[in-house]
């Protein structure tokens, strides 16, 4: 369950039924952008959207791409077989030209070297598991099996539908490492795409990612800067992913961006070391910016969630998460600015504006991927102005917590507010929520209507030097 085969359509009756308590959405969306107000002093708002007021222009700009598309051709018309034995790259090619074109690409296995995709193109496949793109044993460890064609002009109007993507990570035989840098060795990867959409597609065992939506490089010039050239207003729908050599889904520099119903799940984590490996099912890194998640689901991996950057670059910045199951997962969201942390370091000028409701983590886990890593429901780090609403934590009696909390608020978090908290079955936690004191306290913390069921730690802790958090109805219930 929840491995390759789970069907993401169901995750928001899952989130319903799992969710401790019950509620109108749409409410609870409007309660979490009132309380996102209040931390920043701005207006009240009376309505909140469900999806991003952007997602009309992208509607607009797809009717546009089914006008700009003036024929449609099967691949298999330019010599394609689909047997899984013949290099059909040159096929693809020839069938794509230029762009202005729908591709067809019937039930097979089609073997290539990697496709590049023009703009005002279509590729489309008869479905998941009845198409398949797989790699060719002779592609380099760097290739990108579909990817846009030019990263430095870019392209816009691409779509993706139907498909499984093979990345052929068998073809490395043993070599311990799977990815090269940078932003290849992926199954998906747009940079410097404007108007795009990847729809119902599988990503199989990829080196790197498996959906990457990005700039033409990973920009690590500082924090304050973003990468020049990120994808904007791209829309990734009903995806799975599995296999991974880092995360599932990713976005760095880029902006105006949906992931919907999709489940990432059970990486390799081959594209780090051994034992040490940050693979995130869905991570939204260095200077992404309004980004919405919308009904997803994760398992089985590092991070489920996971809002960053790393500390030569930008974090992610005004995110928005709307629904998302997290099942078995180290860390089900994860929310830092590495480096960015301790009293010694830069102040983050740019890990701002974290907006989630209606999650559910349910029994979070060691892992082999990351073994040091001690599991958390949710952990806040260096990030200001994070609301948290209807959070429900389902945990595994089975797993010693050794003491550690459930959720941590930490390392210079600041204006922080979690409300209707659910913490059941987990009963070895040193707290259900602890706001962590010392020379790099979090602070400015609101925690509202709490309910613990756990034996042994307190509800809530706090650490010395933390001067602001305020509570109200916190209830604890001993198992």
């Amino acid at each position: 369950m929840f491995d390759r085969n789970h069907n993401p359509d169901y995750n928001a009756r899952l989130l319903f039924v799992l969710g401790h308590k019950r509620f109108q959405l749409n409410k609870e969306v409007i309660r979490t952008n009132r309380f996102f107000a209040a931390i920043q002093n701005e207006p009240t708002p009376k309505t909140a959207p469900i999806f991003p007021e952007w997602l009309k222009k992208l509607d607009m700009e797809y009717e546009k791409l089914l006008k700009k598309v003036k024929k449609e051709v099967n691949v298999k018309e330019f010599g394609a077989k689909g047997d899984g034995k013949t290099d059909d790259t040159q096929a693809f090619q020839k069938a794509i030209g230029g762009g202005r074109v729908k591709v067809i690409v019937p039930d097979g296995v089609y073997l290539t070297k990697g496709i590049q995709l023009p703009s005002y193109t279509i590729l489309t496949g008869s479905g998941k598991r009845k198409t398949t793109l797989k790699l060719h044993d002779d592609a380099p460890k760097s290739t990108r099996l579909v990817t846009n064609s030019h990263y430095w002009l870019g392209n816009h109007h691409i779509y993706i539908e139907g498909l499984s993507l093979d990345w052929n990570v068998e073809r490395l035989g043993t070599q311990p490492k799977t990815s090269t840098g940078g932003n290849h060795s992926s199954c998906v990867t747009f940079a410097n795409v404007k108007f795009g959409w990847v729809k119902k597609v599988e990503a199989i065992n990829p080196g790197l990612h498996g959906f990457d939506i990005t700039s033409p490089y990973y920009d690590y010039r500082g924090d304050g800067k973003r990468g020049w050239g990120g994808s904007r207003y791209i829309w990734l729908d009903h995806l799975i992913g599995h296999g991974f050599g880092d995360d599932g889904i990713t976005t760095h520099h880029s902006e105006n961006i949906l992931i919907s119903y999709s489940h990432m799940c059970d990486p390799s984590g081959r594209a780090h070391a051994k034992g040490f490996s940050n693979s995130n099912g869905i991570e939204i890194d260095d200077g992404s910016k309004n980004v919405w998640l919308s009904n997803n689901s994760t398992a089985h991996c590092f991070g489920g969630v996971e809002v960053k950057a790393h500390e030569n670059s930008s974090a992610a910045a005004n995110v928005q998460i709307i629904g998302h199951l997290s099942i078995k997962d180290n860390r089900s969201f994860n929310f830092r600015h590495i480096g960015h942390h301790k009293k010694t370091d830069p102040e983050s000028k740019t890990a701002y504006s974290i907006r989630a409701t209606n999650l559910v983590a349910v029994a979070p886990q060691y892992t082999d991927l990351y073994k040091s890593s001690a599991p958390r429901a949710m952990v806040v780090s260096a990030y200001k102005n994070v609301v948290i609403n209807q959070f429900t934590v389902i945990g595994d009696p089975a797993v010693d917590f050794k003491g550690h909390p459930v959720i941590a608020v930490q390392y210079r978090a600041r204006n922080i507010v979690l409300n209707q908290v659910t913490v059941r079955n987990v009963c070895n936690a040193g707290a259900g929520i602890k706001v962590f004191g010392g020379d790099h306290h979090a602070d400015d913390v609101s925690i509202r209507n709490l309910d613990c069921l756990q034996c042994g730690g307190k509800p809530v802790v706090i650490g010395q030097g933390v001067a602001n958090v305020r509570t109200k109805n916190i209830q604890s219930r001993r198992c």
